[in-house]
Formats: C-alpha cells, sequence, structure tokens
C-alpha cells in the first residue's frame, strides 16, 4: 500500500515522463525540418522510451490498487537551436528527471514503502544510462565541431538507433 503523498508524487512523475516524451517529440520535428533524419529518430526512440517509462509508473500504481490521476502537459519549445545545444537541453532536462527520481526514491525511504523503494531502483539505473548516453554524443558534437562531414556521420549513427519495446510490455 502506498501513501497518498507517494501516490500523488508517482502521478507528477507520470505528468514528467508524458512531458519528456512530448518534448523529445518536438526535438525529433525540428531535426526533422533541419535535415537532420538521424537525430530525428534519436529523439522519436527516446520519445518511445519516456512514453514507456509513464506507463511503467501508470502499471504500478495500478498493481499498488491506487488510481492514477493524469494532468495537462505543458507545451514544449518548438525551436531548439544546433545539434550541440539540442543535446545540451537534452542532458539539462534528463538531469531535472534524475533529480526528480532522487525525490521519489527519498519519498519511499522516508514513507517506508519498501515496495516503491526496489520500483524506482529501475529508473535510477535507467536515469545513469540516459545523461551518459547524451554525454557521450555531446562528446561527439564537441570532437567534429562545424565538420559537415563529422556532422553527417553523426547523424548516420544516430538514424540506426532503434526502439527495442520491452519483452513483456506493459503498455
Amino acid at each position: 500500500m502506498i501513501s497518498k503523498k507517494m501516490l500523488d508524487a508517482l502521478n507528477e512523475q507520470i505528468n514528467r515522463e508524458m512531458y519528456s516524451a512530448y518534448l523529445y517529440m518536438a526535438m525529433s520535428s525540428y531535426s526533422d525540418s533541419k535535415g537532420l533524419a538521424g537525430f530525428s529518430n534519436w529523439f522519436m526512440v527516446q520519445y518511445h522510451e519516456e512514453m514507456e517509462h509513464a506507463m511503467k509508473i501508470y502499471h504500478y500504481i495500478q498493481e499498488q490498487g491506487e488510481q492514477v490521476v493524469l494532468k495537462a502537459i505543458e507545451q514544449p519549445p518548438a525551436e531548439f537551436g544546433e545539434p550541440l545545444e539540442m543535446f545540451q537541453k537534452t542532458l539539462e532536462h534528463e538531469q531535472f528527471i534524475t533529480k526528480s527520481i532522487n525525490e521519489l526514491v527519498d519519498l519511499a525511504l522516508a514513507e517506508k514503502d519498501h515496495a516503491t523503494n526496489i520500483f524506482l531502483q529501475w529508473f535510477v539505473t535507467e536515469q545513469v544510462e540516459e545523461e551518459a548516453n547524451d554525454n557521450e554524443i555531446i562528446d561527439k558534437i564537441n570532437l567534429v565541431s562545424k565538420s559537415p562531414n563529422g556532422m553527417y556521420m553523426i547523424d548516420k549513427e544516430l538514424g540506426a538507433r532503434v526502439y527495442s519495446a520491452p519483452a513483456e510490455s506493459e503498455e
């Protein structure tokens, strides 16, 4: 059983994950409009992952016998600048999500909610991976600097990313 405070915080996290998906869909569209099909693909895969994260929390709340309460999703920006700026904004956003997940873990510990604490550990690990991926892409973009050939290669690499739905999809 989860407390009202924990339930409210988890419902808020669903909103943050849905916003993340919305943000990455906007970044995908922006990238596509700039002729960066690989970047567009990378962000669309990220969109799917964020939706998966939201649904993971959604199903956990239901498994706990509680009701999911959805909130309005804020409109994301439509312009993101150059590829480096896009990934700096992506990293900044993921750092915000990491902070949010850490606060959920802190709340679960304070509430002595062991089930939720264990559930949230997957997200803690996921956020380490998210930030590492963003930092790696930022490093690559910085490495090629203003080289059109280098940017072409990064775009091509990002275009190879594929979304793989979990084997036991909860959607």
